[in-house]
């Protein structure tokens, strides 16, 4: 399949002033809600092309809401670009709608897209349906899974299983087609653990599918909506061959990028985020020869943000208790005994998903890390191509069930030990 970069984008249409001040400013820092304010009014709005005089008190309605909503997160914005400008488009629109200030600011209705919506056309481009520009004979394409979940552990597309420290933003996917970056954050006050609290997804301009698209997930807002408030690519005709579903609102949602033959899948589990995607090898590799930067579904971790848990092996080899972790106020401190009983209930395979979960429940005490695990494999089980790679085991030097030799170098033994020199470190500065 030979994918182009795609054309230039078309106008911004009715809503331009808001579009605008998000796309061009679109990271917003962690404290302020701006974007939930937006993807309401959005999500009010999207099945409106125009605001003809029915629909006027209506919209007017739901800017004053919107307005509102800005003013409720103001003071957490402060020095905010995208919030700023915001605020101006509201002011914009409401005068461009003869809307006034004073009246009802009742929360924003969710408004469904009728029957034959341009957000629900089934005539894309053959260009915009990525396996059906195969031709018959042609090899069929290979897909891949890259993972990323819990305190963080990572499967990337070769289905290397890695931990690593990775703390701040970081870019999990960096090709040709889109751009993934999580943030990672300190799961625990003075503990290196850390979890993902914010992702940004982009989705670049290609050719008659989709015009450039975001995506931002954060702790407690993880929105059924892209940034300017649509569920879908835009206005050109393939427009919904990229779409996103909400399967449970505040907790999973689902994009299909149908022009890239791709599938991710965000959830919130507990306070903190997990990703999984499943993308085509030919999507995977479309990096240009100048961008060998980080891409970690791709090349992994780098070597000094991995755990190196053999390095721990001879220092604490003599370490016999588990102290308790530095900054944690619980009074549900798990042993390894525990957190095995633990994850035993959710992953009764020992594989190093199973080992994930004991890991993040002795560094954090967080049992949501338990359904981290769990969830982050039920994602494999769905998106996978090769279901005898699903679980994936440490070394052994034999062949893991299922007949595949799959090689790792995290073992339970050496995962205690990592944890109780990490502790003991804390413990002991």
């Amino acid at each position: 399949m030979g994918m182009g970069r795609g054309a230039g984008p078309t106008a911004l249409g009715l809503f331009q002033v808001v579009t605008v001040a998000l796309c061009v400013f679109p990271a917003v820092s962690f404290q302020c809600r701006i974007l939930k304010c937006t993807s309401e009014f959005w999500a009010a709005t999207s099945g409106s092309h125009h605001t003809g005089t029915d629909e006027a008190p209506e919209y007017c309605t739901a800017l004053r809401a919107y307005a509102h909503c800005t003013r409720r997160t103001a003071r957490t914005c402060r020095g905010d670009l995208a919030f700023h400008s915001t605020v101006h488009g509201i002011d914009d629109l409401m005068t461009q709608h003869n809307c006034s200030k004073d009246g009802p600011t009742s929360a924003p209705r969710l408004r469904t897209l009728p029957t034959g919506d341009s957000q629900e056309r089934s005539d894309s481009p053959e260009i915009c349906h990525y396996e059906r520009s195969f031709h018959k004979h042609s090899v069929p394409p290979n897909y891949t899974h890259c993972g990323f979940f819990g305190d963080p552990h990572l499967r990337t597309f070769t289905d290397s299983f890695q931990t690593c420290k990775v703390q701040g933003a970081w870019p999990l996917i960096d090709n040709n087609y889109l751009n993934v970056q999580v943030t990672n954050t300190p799961v625990l006050p003075g503990s290196p653990a850390t979890a993902t609290s914010k992702l940004t997804i982009i989705f670049r301009n290609f050719q008659d599918c989709i015009e450039n698209k975001v995506y931002q997930a954060e702790t407690d807002e993880l929105p059924a909506a892209f940034t300017d408030g649509s569920r879908n690519g835009g206005d050109r005709h393939g427009a919904n061959s990229l779409k996103i579903t909400e399967k449970v609102p505040g907790q999973h949602i689902e994009i299909q990028a149908k022009y890239i033959g791709t599938t991710i899948v965000v959830r919130q589990v507990g306070r903190y985020l997990t990703f999984a995607a499943r993308m085509p090898e030919e999507v995977v590799n479309a990096v240009d020869k100048d961008n060998q930067g980080l891409y970690l579904c791709l090349w992994g971790c780098p070597v000094s943000q991995q755990i190196d848990f053999r390095t721990f092996r001879a220092r604490a080899a003599d370490t016999n208790t588990l102290p308790r972790r530095r900054g944690s106020t619980s009074t549900d401190a798990f042993t390894y005994e525990t957190a095995t009983s633990k994850c035993k209930e959710k992953l009764p395979v020992e594989d190093l998903y199973f080992q994930s979960c004991v890991f993040d429940l002795l560094t954090t005490g967080d049992v949501n890390f338990t359904l981290a695990a769990y969830y982050a494999f039920e994602d494999v089980k769905m998106l996978h191509s090769n279901k005898e790679k699903i679980h994936i085991f440490e070394r052994t030097g034999g062949v893991a069930p299922g007949g595949s030799a799959i090689e790792h170098t995290l073992s339970i033994p050496v995962l205690l030990i990592s944890l109780l020199w990490l502790q003991f470190c804390l413990m002991h500065p």
